[in-house]
């Protein structure tokens, strides 16, 4: 069965690291007032490549909901099509059209909402973005429920900090949101985290355990209870490339997390 397609126009595009190559983009769905989809869902976006072929890619929406919008987070790849499809000019100038399909996708917060540890890579901040969004609306009544949340944002350099003026104004605004950004490669001259996401997600489970007096790891889930009806008091949600997401959820796993605590989306 065809999906339906939509067509989306673009109002807005920004390159938000020159470096990396990273842009921002803002369309709206045109013929509908609303474009409803939930926090860390996707769209996927079709167009025609020089031969004739039909293309279609996957991006995470990087945006809460809000009427007929979304916003979108796209690295340009060298040679790669559909990258270059929206990034350059003679493409996709402001105005212009692309066809979606969708929202789709299962890569979303867990009812009720939890402390919940957000764990990103590259363009993984994307779905990360949206669930802030959503969590801690700005003139809107805040649905964290006082739930910390911690962002883990790791990178190479920093560069390649996507939307950092952004969570740096979150986190002041709000005191249960953490936001943790850490380098792999930083120079001298930065002077916050360093190393991998691992490093800094297990210092959170750490701390927080020691504050709560549990020891890790922690007990086995009872086999008794089905799966379905398991509820946890807190969360994690990684998003990013296959390596880093192995990582963290071998990470978890040590400390006695049971795999229904962890929910992950890697693109590659």
């Amino acid at each position: 069965m065809a999906r339906e397609l939509y067509t989306a126009r673009l109002l807005r595009k920004e390159c938000i690291s020159e470096v990396a190559q990273c842009y921002h983009f803002v369309f709206e769905v045109e013929g509908r007032d609303s474009f409803d989809y939930r926090p860390g869902q996707f769209v996927s976006a079709v167009a025609m490549d020089e031969n004739g072929k039909q293309q279609t890619r996957a991006y995470s929406i990087a945006s809460a909901a809000r009427s007929n919008k979304f916003e979108l987070c796209v690295n340009r790849v060298e040679n790669g099509f559909f990258s270059n499809h929206l990034a350059d000019l003679p493409d996709l100038p402001v105005g212009g059209t692309i066809q979606i399909h969708g929202p789709h996708g299962h890569f979303v917060l867990q009812q009720p909402i939890t402390d919940s540890i957000f764990v990103a890579t590259g363009t993984g901040v994307a779905p990360m973005r949206a669930y802030l969004e959503w969590l801690f609306p700005v003139g809107e009544a805040d649905r964290s429920q006082g739930k910390d949340i911690w962002l883990v944002y790791g990178t190479r350099y920093e560069s390649d900090i996507y939307y950092q003026s952004e969570f740096e104004a979150l986190a002041e605004r709000v005191p249960n949101f953490h936001y943790l950004p850490t380098l792999s490669r930083a120079d001298d001259s930065w002077t916050g985290l360093r190393g991998h996401v691992q490093v800094h997600v297990a210092k959170i489970i750490e701390e927080r355990a020691k504050r709560q007096g549990r020891t890790l790891p922690a007990p086995p889930v009872d086999p008794a209870i089905p799966v379905a009806n398991l509820n946890f008091d807190i969360y994690c949600y990684i998003c990013g490339l296959n390596f880093m997401v192995s990582g963290v959820r071998e990470l978890l796993d040590g400390y006695g997390w049971h795999k229904k605590q962890v929910v992950f989306e890697r693109y590659d």
